[in-house]
């Protein structure tokens, strides 16, 4: 049998509690060592709860364990960067929460530095993993929907004023931008993984009468896939009180609707397939109320793929060509241009 992964975990906030409950259900493969906090109560606190675990507020500590090698790294997007040199110097391999960066020149760097030691590096985005998504992804790949001839993004959350007056939610200097960064990354991740490549984009920002903040909260865009299809997007954290983010594609023998974890295909010979079942999202004003599945699956994945020497199921090539897209979106409306996007890089 082999040794379970000894990991560590940095980051108390948001994103523990369905990190958490995924360890707890994958202790035979990996071995929470560490729990890295700024403060000690509460990651002495959520290292009780698990038996190998030990807490500490520094990084150097981990570093100097010789019998890690992995780490979560939960922590703010404007943290990423400097943490990640560290344990990518120590050869430890990362998976990190979305996004890889709050700039698309630092997101590159985070992926250099993991190429430049050899570590692999995921990304922390859990709805590829969806029983659902991954089905039309076959779908998809077997030619089943025809020739794709048009698309939907569609991510209408709320998030009330009290989440953006907790310091530093929503600003450029710690999460990089508003609702396309934070909050609808995932299904733009999602939709690459499914449709490919963009080739150009014209969108409209704003920040809306809903809140006060510094970043955007309503999006809505126009996407030219590479594949010719076109697409629609709205994105925003003012449509109480949220609701289900939604793909649909519209092919030449089929549509299909993928909303939260559940996809539904309509065939034009009459047949109709459903895959998946409703799910909570944290598309309201309860951020983290969604179950942990797709999380545990991207651990167990992220565990085979050190083993088995691949890539994972969504690497730093995934997290570059996501936040591409969305620094276009942000360019176009700043500059009232249609924007080219040049995926070179990311998809290198």
């Amino acid at each position: 049998m082999q040794s379970s992964l000894k990991i560590a975990v940095f980051g108390t906030g948001l994103a523990w509690r369905p990190h958490c409950d995924s360890l707890a259900e994958l202790a035979g493969q990996i071995c929470v060592a560490w729990i890295v906090g700024r403060d000690i109560g509460r990651a002495n606190a959520q290292a009780a709860l698990f038996a190998d675990a030990r807490a500490t507020t520094s990084i150097e500590e981990v570093l100097a364990d010789p019998s890690v090698g992995a780490a979560l790294v939960l922590t703010p997007p404007n943290t990423h960067l400097e943490i990640v040199e560290r344990l990518a110097a120590r050869g430890i391999h990362v998976l990190l929460e979305k996004p890889l960066d709050i700039d698309i020149a630092r997101a590159r760097a985070v992926v250099d530095v993991c190429r430049a030691h050899g570590v692999t590096l995921g990304v922390v985005f859990q709805h590829r993993m969806r029983p659902a998504a991954r089905h039309l992804k076959q779908l998809l790949a077997d030619g089943a929907l025809g020739t794709l001839t048009h698309a939907l993004v569609d991510v209408r959350w709320w998030r009330p004023q009290s989440y953006y007056d907790a310091p530093g939610r929503g600003t450029r200097a710690r999460d990089g931008g508003g609702v396309l960064l934070t909050q609808a990354i995932h299904t733009l991740d999602l939709f690459l993984d499914l449709v490919g490549p963009v080739d150009e984009v014209a969108a409209l920002c704003t920040t809306s009468a809903a809140h006060r903040m510094e970043c955007e909260d309503v999006v809505c865009g126009t996407l030219r896939m590479r594949n010719g299809t076109l697409a629609s997007l709205i994105a925003t954290t003012t449509a109480f009180p949220g609701f289900a983010e939604r793909i649909e594609l519209g092919g030449t023998l089929a549509s299909a609707t993928l909303s939260a974890g559940e996809l539904r295909v309509q065939w034009m010979d009459g047949r109709e397939e459903r895959c998946g079942e409703p799910s909570a999202t944290g598309a309201g004003a309860q951020p983290m109320a969604f179950g942990h599945a797709p999380h545990r699956a991207l651990l167990a994945d992220f565990v085979e793929a050190i083993r088995e020497r691949r890539a994972p199921a969504a690497d730093g090539t995934a997290g570059l060509a996501v936040h591409r897209l969305i620094e276009a979106l942000i360019e176009s409306s700043a500059t009232r241009n249609f924007v080219p996007i040049d995926c070179s890089e990311a998809c290198a």
